[in-house]
């Protein structure tokens, strides 16, 4: 064989082998779902794409383009999605891509809000009550383990600042329930 002929037959080995290297990676490639809401992925299995009604895009290239439109971040929802109310209702969505709750719906969780917050400000308060009755204007009564009076003032100054902390708490739940409309 001459020098050629060895030349054109190691090309075409070599290219053979890239050619059985990339269908290898080929195979190895997930398939590329199209899923409700033009979400591309290829995270999910056969049998999850379909509960989710996506569709398999046979070979096509993805490409992804950056919109101008700025879109509200999901709200905890999964790989995509906003997250539909409790009712189970889609929020209506205006033309211009801002997604829009509707006002009973709002107002639903206002009142669930003031309720959770009514509750968590009362619980507050009674631990203040609490704690105030415990601190006895600055002379609670010592305990057993208190022989040293060291470690009876670090307790009072443990007190006073658990005191200053269930204050601010309570103060700021007070501020969150003034930013809620009144029902």
């Amino acid at each position: 064989m001459s020098m050629t002929s060895l030349q054109r037959t190691l090309r075409t080995v070599v290219a053979l082998a890239l050619a059985v290297g990339a269908t290898a990676v080929g195979a190895q490639e997930r398939p590329v779902y199209r899923c409700p809401g033009n979400l591309y992925t290829d995270q999910y299995s056969a049998k999850e794409a379909a509960d989710l009604g996506c569709k398999m895009l046979d070979g096509a290239p993805v490409s992804v383009v950056q919109s101008s439109v700025r879109r509200a971040p999901a709200g905890g929802g999964g790989e995509g999605g906003a997250v539909r109310p409790a009712s189970g209702a889609a929020p209506a969505v205006r033309a211009s891509g801002e997604m829009r709750i509707d006002p009973a719906q709002q107002r639903a969780r206002d009142s669930d809000a003031r309720r959770i917050l009514d509750a968590e400000l009362a619980k507050e308060e009674e631990r203040l009550a609490a704690l105030r009755k415990d601190y006895n204007n600055g002379e609670p009564e010592r305990r057993g383990d208190e022989r040293n009076y060291a470690r009876y003032q670090e307790r009072v100054a443990e007190m006073k600042s658990a005191i200053a902390r269930k204050e601010a708490d309570i103060a700021a739940l007070k501020r969150e329930l003034t930013k809620l409309p009144t029902p």
